[in-house]
């Protein structure tokens, strides 16, 4: 007889915000389903209301732990470091996740898209100021400074969205290439 495993409830929840992010990164808010994200993570969709309540909040759920994802990736890459150092790590760091992740690249996309409900832009303005915070913190630059830090980030999403990571297009290659300088 074969023996299984049952797992905990954090387990559960930890599965079902992993398969949420991949089918909210595809589909967004409105277009994805719970019966979708509950297929993917190996459970009953009654499940998933039962650790979430709703599929809004499993949304805010997912985007509160891409932020905090990504403010863990900012912390790993300025440990150690302050000022200009960090910021370039920093940089480096959020340059790679988006390089090889797409699916946290369209996820954090479509927590933006998400913003006209006041829950979710919540969520994402917490997140996002949380970022804002901690490289304000580690750089202790100028607000000039911080802006051109997260504008260059935000060029960064946009080309990584249209896939041009490693451009053939000069113009993309030169925005690529600006984001890059100190």
């Amino acid at each position: 007889m074969v023996s299984t495993e049952r797992k905990s409830k954090e387990e559960r929840r930890d599965e079902i915000l992993d398969a949420a992010l991949v089918v909210f990164a595809e589909q967004g808010l409105h277009g994805s389903s719970t019966e979708e994200i509950a297929r993917r993570a190996g459970i009953s969709q009654p499940y998933v209301f039962r650790l979430f309540g709703t599929k809004r909040a499993l949304f805010k759920a997912v985007v509160a732990r891409c932020f905090r994802q990504t403010l863990e990736r900012f912390q790993q890459a300025a440990e150690g470091k302050r000022g200009e150092e960090a910021l370039h790590a920093i940089g480096e760091a959020y340059g790679e996740l988006l390089a090889g992740d797409r699916v946290y690249l369209r996820s954090q996309m479509q927590s933006y898209a998400a913003c006209d409900d006041p829950q979710i832009c919540e969520v994402v303005r917490n997140g996002y100021g949380d970022l804002v915070a901690y490289v304000e913190r580690v750089s202790g630059a100028d607000p000039a400074t911080i802006a051109a830090f997260f504008a260059k980030g935000m060029l960064m999403n946009v080309l990584s969205s249209m896939n041009l990571n490693d451009p053939a297009e000069l113009w993309a290659q030169r925005l690529l290439d600006g984001c890059k300088e100190a």
